[in-house]
Formats: C-alpha cells, sequence, structure tokens
C-alpha cells in the first residue's frame, strides 16, 4: 500500500503520498452494494412486500419489514432505504483518497485541479440532464438533484482533501454540522420562528422556497436543495477520513476494521443522541442524519473489508464490484430503460397474470422485479468484462 497520507497531519494529505496505491476491493463492492438497491434492489423488497400483504405469520411480517425500509421516511426518521444515498456520498470521499494522490503524481496538481472542476460540470451537467435537461420549459428545468450533489459534494471535499490535513478536515467537518445546527435552530423562519424542523416550516425549506430557481422536487422545495448542501459535504468528508484510515500504514489491517467499526458505532451514537434534539431528516440532511448515516456507512466499510481485503472472502463480490465499476452508467442507463419496464417486455402481461393466480397477488410484480435486476447486473456485468468502464 501507498505511503499514508496522514503521516504528517498538518501538511497537504496529496503530496504526503505521491505514489500511486493499490485498489480497495471493499470499497468498489460497497459502492456496487449502494447501487444494487437504486437498480432494483427495492423494487424487489417491494414486490415481496405486495405478495406477503393477505398473509400472516412470519412471511408477512418479513416481507412489510423489508418494505418499509427499502423506502424512505415520511419526514422523521431512518428507514434502511435512507441510508444509500449518504453511503454513496461517503465511499466518494474514500474514492478520492486513493484517486487523487494518484493523479497528482501522475499529472501535477494544476491537471489534477483541472480534473477535478471537469469532473463537477459533467457531473452537475448529467445531472440535469438526467430530469429532462432542455426538453423542459423553464421553469421546469431541475437544477438541483442526486448528481448535481454528488458533484457539489465531490468539488467541496476533493479540494479540502487537496489542501487540508486531517485536523483541518475534521474541524471543517465539525464546523458544517454545527453550524448547519446552529442555523436551523436559532435563525427565524418567517410565519414559523426559530428552532423548527417540521416540513415546510425549516430554515432549508423557506431558503429553497425563497431562493432555488427552477424545478423543486417537493412543490415548494426540494431534499436536495441549497442550505442542506452543506451537511452532505460534511457526509463525503467521513468518507474522506475513512479513506485517510484505510491508507494508513501503521496500522495494521485488523486495527483498521476495529477503528471502522469503532468509529461508526461512536458515530451512531452521538447521532442518535443528537437526534433528541434535531431530529433525523434526510429531506433536509440534519447533522444528526449525518452522524448516523455515517456511522452505518463506517460500519458497513469496515466489515466489507475485513471480510474481503483481511480474510480475502471475494467470490461473493463479483455482482456486486461489477455494478459498483460503472455506478455512475447504470444509474443513467436505468433511467434510460427503466430495467423492471424492459423486464416486462420478458415477463409481464398473461405471464404475470399468470403468476399472481397460481401462486399469490404480486407473485407476477416479484418475478418482473428480479428480471429486471438480473438485466442489471447482466449489463454490469458486460461492461466490467470487455473493461468499458464509463467515468466522467
Amino acid at each position: 500500500m501507498a505511503t499514508s497520507p496522514d503521516v504528517h497531519p498538518s501538511a497537504s494529505p496529496v503530496h504526503a503520498a505521491g505514489v500511486a496505491p493499490s485498489r480497495i476491493g471493499s470499497v468498489d463492492a460497497l459502492r456496487g452494494f449502494a447501487m444494487f438497491w437504486i437498480v432494483g434492489g427495492d423494487s424487489i423488497a417491494q414486490a415481496l412486500k405486495k405478495v406477503s400483504a393477505g398473509g400472516h405469520g412470519p412471511l408477512a411480517a418479513t416481507g412489510a419489514f423489508l418494505g418499509e425500509q427499502l423506502d424512505h421516511a415520511a419526514w422523521a426518521g431512518f428507514h434502511f432505504y435512507d441510508l444509500v444515498f449518504p453511503l454513496f456520498l461517503f465511499i466518494v470521499g474514500v474514492s478520492l483518497v486513493y484517486s487523487l494522490p494518484a493523479a497528482v503524481a501522475r499529472e501535477g496538481t494544476a491537471a489534477t485541479h483541472r480534473r477535478v472542476l471537469r469532473r463537477f460540470v459533467l457531473l452537475y451537467v448529467l445531472g440535469i440532464l438526467y430530469y429532462g435537461g432542455a426538453a423542459n420549459e423553464w421553469p421546469g428545468v431541475r437544477l438541483v438533484g442526486v448528481l448535481n450533489r454528488i458533484a457539489l459534494c465531490y468539488l467541496a471535499a476533493a479540494l479540502l482533501f487537496m489542501h487540508c490535513g486531517r485536523r483541518s478536515l475534521i474541524a471543517t467537518c465539525v464546523g458544517l454540522l454545527a453550524g448547519y445546527w446552529a442555523l436551523l435552530t436559532f435563525v427565524p423562519v418567517p410565519g414559523h420562528g426559530a428552532g423548527s424542523y417540521a416540513e415546510g416550516a425549516n430554515l432549508a425549506n423557506w431558503i429553497d422556497s425563497r431562493f432555488l430557481p427552477g424545478k423543486r422536487w417537493d412543490g415548494a422545495w426540494d431534499p436536495e436543495g441549497l442550505l442542506s448542501t452543506l451537511p452532505a459535504i460534511a457526509t463525503c468528508l467521513l468518507g474522506v477520513l475513512a479513506g485517510q484510515l484505510l491508507r494508513r500504514e501503521d496500522l495494521g489491517s485488523r486495527a483498521k476494521t476495529r477503528w471502522l467499526i469503532g468509529g461508526g458505532l461512536a458515530l451512531l451514537a452521538a447521532g442518535l443522541l443528537w437526534s433528541v434534539q434535531f431530529p433525523l431528516v434526510k429531506k433536509i440532511w440534519t447533522s444528526s442524519f449525518v452522524l448516523v448515516a455515517g456511522g452505518w456507512s463506517a460500519i458497513l466499510l469496515g466489515a466489507f473489508y475485513h471480510a474481503i481485503d483481511v480474510r480475502g472472502v471475494r467470490g461473493w463480490t463479483a455482482p456486486l464490484v461489477w455494478i459498483g465499476g460503472n455506478a455512475i452508467a447504470l444509474y443513467f442507463a436505468d433511467k434510460i430503460f427503466n430495467w423492471e419496464v424492459l423486464a416486462g417486455r420478458l415477463v409481464g402481461g398473461d405471464i404475470a397474470k399468470f403468476l399472481d393466480a397460481r401462486l399469490a397477488v404480486g407473485a407476477g410484480h416479484l418475478v418482473q422485479a428480479l428480471v429486471g435486476l438480473l438485466l442489471a447486473v447482466a449489463f454490469a456485468g458486460y461492461l466490467y468484462r470487455k473493461k468499458h468502464f464509463i467515468r466522467v
């Protein structure tokens, strides 16, 4: 493994590590794990919920639980599906710890800055195109969204990583979370006063309603809105810190696992404690939500790292690595093709009706969701085997 960027905490971590590091299999697999739920895993859970809806006992309870967890919390609360996006942002932070020092060593600092800015612009433009782009008349063009937030968080985290040491990154992360909490807690919202975190009555929603141009996903405000991008950057910075931990040469692999899982548990506890006063709300990316999602992300990274990179148990990871290797391409392809709709051309219509009649209501939907996921995985596997990696 390459020289650790943490050897000199006060120095720029990019310049402290000039050798291109080895790939970490757990990072690729965990990225694929996050994308897995977007390209079909969630549809399978919802189909299982429908199949088991009329039953009783453990099967019905399991279906209902999976269906609930693979759907977003309406407002306050935390479901598994609420973890998927912050987990992806966390992995973006981990990945840039490996990619940027290699780019600086290969191309120099100025060229790496241009690379970061180019990636930001391309991701941001793709985000606009994903929701229709110029096909929608103004003000129906959405300027913020999932890819747009990834682009903004990537830009901020990359520049901070290139020019700040570990202590400064920690201080920035803490400042973003504490500052966001202070803004939402003490700045009064017209008509509602200060300290409200309710939907439509909080500062983040009010700023979107007044200053965010274009289409807003939730009517007057957007879950990827203006102010809530600040704590989302902190999510990416938590990934940067986890990546720096993985690159440390003064720690053994098992010690890294312990630090990741132990740190994740500490973040989880802190976030749950903070949520008593500052609720867990993904749609405004509250600071407590950042800590809880970051805690689970670190725990998952520690578990994947221990299983894949420490113990060498890799056989089960191939589909996840395929998906993770082309995550942005698959995300866009799902928008264009819609794997589940495409699967309906194969197993929909009378086939789905037959399965519903002979097995259970919803069985046709379940089979269609399974086939859709298989199509997405097969496409990812094809791109991976042909070494076609669509990245920006």
